[in-house]
């Protein structure tokens, strides 16, 4: 008799993500109270980002005892959603602006704001469950270079250009980005993959000349030394943070560039101030975390009952992987300046929130593997006993 999927997986999964978020609050804790953009409040911060989490915990347990399939019946909802959400950033009177950038909307109640969110992250879920639609619907097709490629890439382009329009150019990049990782990993042509890659390289090239501040970021990305009181200044100073943790840090508490030398400590940056804190052994910590979550997610995807439960749970762990990557780059200086979040311990609700959900699915997925483990195993084990009764 197999032995049924092992429980393990959803255990550390659920680990990682608790160590995640406790680390999230613990260095909010520390860096909230230097924020000087308006966002933190202080330490009114932590009582937001405990909220969320709390909120998050909530959601997480209520997707998982939801059956995932839900999504592939409700799919034309999700899209129809994330787009209209996306295309009221547009919209003067909901859309709010932050830094010359409308990335927000407002959510009003009798004419009331009671909560802002940022559409892009329903976005990036809407375009997970439209690949695993997709390619569980078509998968003798994968092949094929219309419907196994330039069709999901027409569906794919609306939401990027959204959200690039948003002057948001790194997000739309890192959809297109674990996009293709997903293609990749359903058997998309490598052929067709490395021409997309080569194209949408050089648009965003484009878009970055058309923006005058985004090529500034990449100007002094190439030099940050000389731009360190500019555009260079954040990705400088993050270098100085990790460089003087040292091997242990300096202390819980005791870092010196998040007292109003670096921008943004508590959300974007918030991997230095780790650094800063904790030395290089608290990173590698991190890291690993990282890579003990991204692990059990794609054993709990590969173990899935169906084909839409593989593609959709392969899809989360890609969109957390890359997005993790890509913070993990740009504050260690090896990717140009783009503001996104660090999974999980970033200061800020609407990307938290749907990584906790994107978590619940991820157990419901490996629940639904476990019953039909059961299953067969209960059935091998019925017709051993079968076997074995007859003379």
């Amino acid at each position: 008799m197999n032995p049924p999927v092992s429980n393990i997986r959803v255990v550390v999964l659920l680990l990682c993500v608790v160590l995640l978020a406790g680390v999230g609050i613990l260095m909010l804790a520390s860096t909230g109270a230097y924020a000087t953009d308006g966002t933190a409040e202080g330490l009114g911060a932590l009582k937001k980002q405990s909220i969320f989490i709390g909120l998050g915990v909530v959601l997480c347990f209520a997707v998982a005892r939801i059956d995932y399939h839900i999504l592939e019946k409700g799919f034309y909802f999700i899209a129809a959603t994330a787009l209209v959400a996306l295309a009221l950033c547009y919209e003067p009177h909901i859309g709010v602006e932050r830094n010359g950038e409308s990335r927000w909307v407002n959510l009003r109640i009798i004419g009331m704001t009671f909560m802002q969110i940022q559409p892009s992250e329903l976005g990036k879920f809407a375009v997970v469950v439209f690949l695993a639609w997709w390619y569980s619907r078509h998968p003798l097709r994968v092949g094929e270079f219309w419907k196994g490629f330039v069709q999901p890439w027409c569906v794919l382009a609306i939401p990027i250009l959204l959200i690039g329009g948003e002057r948001d150019l790194g997000t739309a990049a890192l959809v297109a980005a674990f996009s293709l990782l997903v293609m990749f990993m359903v058997g998309v042509r490598l052929l067709y993959l490395g021409g997309v890659a080569a194209l949408g390289l050089a648009g965003l090239g484009l878009a970055i000349r058309l923006i005058p501040e985004r090529m500034d970021r990449l100007v002094a990305f190439m030099n940050l030394e000389a731009h360190r009181q500019g555009e260079g200044l954040q990705q400088w100073r993050a270098q100085i943070a990790l460089g003087s943790g040292g091997l242990t840090g300096r202390g819980y508490g005791n870092g010196v560039e998040k007292m109003f030398y670096m921008p943004y400590a508590h959300t974007d940056f918030i991997f230095p101030m780790i650094g800063e804190e904790f030395g290089l052994v608290g990173s590698l910590a991190v890291i690993l975390i990282f890579i003990g979550l991204v692990t059990c997610g794609l054993l709990i995807a590969g173990a899935a009952r169906d084909a839409f439960g593989r593609i959709l749970g392969g899809g989360i762990v890609a969109l957390i992987a890359c997005q993790a990557i890509v913070n993990l780059g740009v504050t260690t200086a090896l990717l140009p300046n783009k503001g996104l979040p660090l999974p999980f311990i970033s200061y800020g609700g609407s990307n938290l929130l749907v990584f906790f959900v994107m978590i619940g699915i991820l157990i419901n997925i490996h629940s639904q593997g476990l019953d039909q483990e059961h299953k067969k195993n209960n059935k091998t084990t019925k017709k051993h006993k079968e076997n074995n009764k007859q003379p």
